[in-house]
């Protein structure tokens, strides 16, 4: 008799010894054969620690016979697809005789593969030796099959997002493009109309007119502010009114050269829809430019600005102390201004509140946000 049929006959005399050392009626032995999870056991203390005993099942799930089974080692189910990280954990396991639950791809006598849910355990005697390993299998082929199937789908998804997300970001960034090359050329437009009018101010020797041209200049700067923030804006959707009003505030209120004029800001940002702007630098040029017109004396005074959020609504709120001008102003400008006010408040669907408390001079206007447009403002 050879080596091989030497291990091969003590295997089988080991797993005989196991058999016979549990009673007929032992229901855990029972148990061990009748069960459909597929199972083994093998013996550590002998070379190779070669399988002693192989319950049905396994032999179905592998494709060998009992008696091929028993004496071989259990590294007769891995072949080339089998991970190797896996197969060091298998040995390191059993080297160390600890646990170890892992899935690995096997293959059957036939030359099929299929994935292994392996459990490795050892068993001890009552001097904590350890004298079995007993293996139990589940084919998981199944789920496996399912996790790759997953696995690609979900790949092919964030493929297909990113594919979507890049023609989305050029079709933005083409968009941003345009709008900001718009952006550029109004207010370059408006920049060369407001040199035409500053020449024609310049040249003519009529007062009334020269005011006029003035006038008419102001809000042009004004637009011109609108345009250049846009243009210089990453968002070229919204437009933050508080950010426009201060610096609008700051160019007016410089250009007086007075230090008697103090300015006191309350501005938090509201950003609104670009299509918006316009308007709303109208509306807060006509505001500033009114205060600083009824301040033109050597008494001074303060202008208090507000633009935020206020109570769900969205406030523009100029008041001031400043004692009236004894100036001689214009009733037709002074009537185009209250115009332009009342036309672009109109346009937003605002409402204008005026008052006078004392010495204040108070403007309030107030955009109404219904429900359905709480995030327009």
């Amino acid at each position: 008799m050879n080596q091989d049929s030497h291990s091969k006959q003590d295997a089988r005399e080991a797993g005989e010894r196991l058999v016979n050392s549990h009673a007929s009626e032992d229901p855990f032995a029972a148990a061990f054969k009748a069960t459909r999870m597929p199972m083994i056991i093998t013996d550590p203390r002998q070379p190779d620690n070669p399988i002693i005993f192989s319950n049905r099942a396994f032999a179905e799930l592998s494709g060998y016979s009992t008696d091929e089974l028993i004496g071989r080692n259990c590294r007769m189910l891995q072949g080339p697809g089998s991970d190797q990280a896996a197969i060091a954990r298998i040995r390191a396991a059993i080297a160390a005789r600890q646990n170890i639950s892992v899935d690995i791809l096997n293959y059957r006598k036939d030359g099929s593969t299929f994935w292994n849910a392996l459990f490795i355990s050892p068993v001890r005697n009552a001097e904590d030796e350890v004298i079995y390993f007993f293996a139990s299998q589940l084919d998981v082929t199944t789920v496996k099959n399912k996790e790759t199937e997953l696995a690609e789908a979900r790949r092919m998804a964030e493929k297909l997002v990113e594919e979507r997300t890049r023609d989305l970001k050029m079709a933005l960034d083409a968009k941003t493009l345009l709008v900001h090359e718009v952006d550029h050329r109004v207010k370059n437009n408006l920049l060369t109309i407001a040199s035409l009018l500053k020449l024609q101010a310049r040249l003519t020797t009529d007062v009334t007119v020269a005011g006029t041209l003035h006038s008419v200049l102001d809000r042009v700067e004004a637009l011109s502010i609108v345009q250049r923030k846009l243009f210089t804006s990453d968002d070229v959707a919204r437009f933050d009114v508080a950010e426009f009003a201060r610096e609008l505030i700051i160019d007016v209120v410089s250009a007086l050269k007075r230090d008697d004029i103090t300015v006191e800001l309350d501005l938090s940002p509201v950003l609104v829809p670009a299509v918006k702007a316009s308007p709303l630098a109208l509306i807060v040029n006509e505001l500033v430019g009114d205060a600083v017109r009824r301040g033109l004396r050597d008494g001074g005074g303060r202008i208090d600005v507000t633009v935020k959020r206020l109570n769900g609504h969205f406030v523009i709120r100029v008041h001031d102390t400043l004692e009236p001008a004894d100036v001689n102003v214009d009733r037709e400008e002074q009537e185009f201004g209250r115009l332009v006010l009342e036309t672009c408040a109109r346009q937003l669907g605002a409402r204008i509140e005026r008052g006078v408390d004392g010495n204040v001079n108070r403007v309030d206007v107030t955009l109404l946000v219904g429900d359905g447009e709480e995030k327009t403002f």
